[in-house]
């Protein structure tokens, strides 16, 4: 296909409309690519599994602009320069709020703005959405961004508004925080989601390393897999995460085989099986390759992997948000990592703030009483993993807390941590798991990390074209997976049971 049949329009802010404004409000800009409906497949292909698309409040935001006649495009149709390594960057300047305002590190506000409402009430007097729908304050979404930052780095531990909260001493000592020597809140990065961090994180390290294959340790979310095989120059995938596959990992790497980094999650999506970090680590100290943990499930207020990565990912649109009604994604460096100064270089020369400032505003005020739902949300998973795995019908239940890797999360667990809110079940009859799954009175859906319990035929969605292959991974169709919420504990309890008793079989 002629590259020219493709082509980039600019859309960005009309400078006689908002040249009074442009100093404090966020300034609508997006990019558009059009191309031959023959180019579907790859371009969909892309947007799925890189998380590299705009997110609904942006789109609502700048559709909004165009109407208005505040946003115009600003080129014309012009040939796309093929970027195979790197990949479009949308707008070249070092962040999406505005010039002037990125003085901190990496592209980040060092948050020295001053914020409040325009009748100088604090942020709290206002509901966001409200109020920063259409003017949207670039000093306040600066000071959200670092907020956001501040809370994944361990130092903001309060439930407080903006700008009391940045005023808070950094909490060193707190077990919570990331206790690795030289850390700070300059090594953790932004993005609009969590597949979006991994997909440039598997950038970034091909852009210091050079392009190598990976490794996929464990039976992984779909899209991570993806991004490894179709966007480098592909992985060995290891989908039981247990040891014999570690013994044939060490096995190739002796016979000389390279690897430019293993990915895992820790725990795994949906059979909560951890990986041996510890051994992991060891193998990647003694035979040069990264490691990238996604924490997403486990969290960082229940275990603590950066010791054992030189990059952690993380999902901030599950658990992090908990209302889902937002996304975002984030990714930290380890700064005793032997890759540190290189992939520090290239996220200094490469990585762009793209967070819409909206999301951002959403997702502070969201992750203000994480903590405390955490604890909540432990205790309630833990309930219903023990109900289940009580039940006669049920074959079997994959929760961190029980199985033969326990040893390995809780090799990472934190003191006061918990086990997570996410565990997953499988019946022994297809008939059982439909009426259970049709009498289970919760919410259902495909996503997880949500305030409220959410239930899904996670293989039957996620794998349904592949039933045989996820099959020999330990991911039977009769799976189900359970996000455990904040609802009562008796409610709950009730919810569960209910759906057990209408199981008319309990034959084993």
């Amino acid at each position: 296909m002629d590259a020219s049949t493709v082509h980039i329009l600019e859309f960005g802010p009309h400078l006689d409309k908002t040249a009074s404004t442009n100093t404090k409000l966020v300034l609508p800009r997006v990019t558009a690519v059009v191309y031959p409906k023959e180019l579907w497949p790859s371009a969909k292909t892309f947007w799925q599994h890189t998380g590299e698309g705009v997110t609904s409040r942006r789109a609502e935001f700048c559709h909004r602009a165009l109407e208005e006649g505040t946003m115009v495009e600003q080129s014309s149709a012009r040939p796309m320069t093929p970027r195979m390594s790197k990949g479009p960057r949308r707008y070249q300047r070092p962040m999406s709020v505005d010039h002037g305002v990125a003085d901190g590190a990496n592209g980040h506000s060092n948050g020295d703005e001053k914020l409040v409402t325009e009748n100088g009430a604090p942020d709290s007097a206002l509901f966001v959405e409200e109020r920063f729908g259409r003017n949207l304050s670039v000093e306040f979404a600066a000071q959200a961004k670092l907020a956001i930052r501040k809370r994944i780095a361990g130092s903001l531990t309060t439930n407080t508004d903006l700008p009391h909260s940045l005023d808070e001493p950094t909490d060193s000592t707190h077990e919570r925080s990331r206790d690795v020597p030289g850390f700070s809140v300059d090594d953790v990065y932004l993005y609009s989601g969590g597949m979006n961090a991994i997909y440039n994180a598997h950038r970034a390290l091909m852009t210091y390393r050079g392009a190598s294959p990976s490794v996929m340790y464990g039976f992984p979310y779909v899209d991570t897999l993806k991004v490894l095989e179709k966007f480098g120059p592909g992985a060995t995938f290891y989908g039981h995460g247990n040891s014999a596959d570690l013994d044939d990992l060490e096995r190739r790497l002796e016979g000389g085989e390279q690897y430019l980094a293993l990915f895992c999650e820790f725990p795994g999506n949906p059979l909560l099986r951890s990986p041996d970090l510890k051994r992991i680590r060891g193998l990647a100290d003694k035979y040069n390759f990264a490691v990238v943990v996604d924490e997403t499930i486990g969290n960082f207020l229940n275990v603590h992997v950066l010791p054992y990565a030189d990059v952690v990912v993380s999902s901030l649109t599950k658990i992090f948000s908990g209302d889902g009604n937002v996304m975002g994604g984030s990714a930290i460096l380890n700064p005793q990592s032997r890759y540190y100064s290189g992939l520090k270089h290239v996220y200094n020369a490469e990585y762009e703030d793209n967070q819409f400032e909206g999301d951002s505003i959403c997702l502070e005020r969201n992750s203000r009483d994480f903590i405390s739902r955490i604890k909540r949300i432990d205790h309630n998973a833990e309930l219903i993993t023990d109900i289940l795995r009580a039940h006669p019908a049920v074959k079997q239940v994959n929760y961190p807390k029980y199985g033969d890797t326990k040893q390995f999360y809780d090799a990472c667990r934190l003191p006061n941590g918990g086990y997570g809110g996410l565990l997953s079940a499988t019946f022994h009859k297809m008939e059982d798991a439909q009426v259970f799954y049709d009498h289970l009175q919760t919410q259902k859906g495909p996503s997880l990390g949500t305030n409220f319990t959410l239930s899904s035929p996670f293989v039957l969605l996620a794998h349904y074209a592949e039933l045989d292959w996820a099959a020999q991974y330990g991911c039977e169709a009769t799976l189900i997976r359970f996000s455990v919420g904040l609802e009562e504990t008796e409610a709950l309890k009730h919810a569960f049971e209910f759906a057990l008793e209408a199981i008319p079989s309990h034959t084993s």
